[in-house]
């Protein structure tokens, strides 16, 4: 394969890699959520707890993804496999 397939199937791969970990986050917070948290928090706080829920599964894959993100590409060199997304302007 070359360079431009590499970097499409990456991006691809990351997207789909953050979409996962987000419903995995996502998942676990809310069950959370309803097995313990639910009947801590009054009934007017709970009307922000979807919110907040979907805003920390978003941070927190955001946070998986930069780690797995760092530690791939102290592997993998990048501009030996990847061809770079945007190209510098002459």
């Amino acid at each position: 394969m070359n360079k431009r397939a590499n970097t499409l199937l990456f991006v691809l791969g990351a997207t789909l890699f953050n979409i996962i970990v987000t419903l995995l986050f996502f998942i676990a917070l809310l069950a959370l959520y309803a097995n313990s948290l639910m009947s801590v928090i009054p009934e007017e706080g709970q009307t922000w707890a979807f919110p907040l829920i979907f805003m920390a599964a978003i941070g927190l894959s955001f946070v998986i993804y930069r780690l797995v993100l760092k530690i791939l590409l102290k592997k993998v060199d990048v501009e030996k496999y990847f061809d770079p997304i945007f190209k510098r302007q002459k």
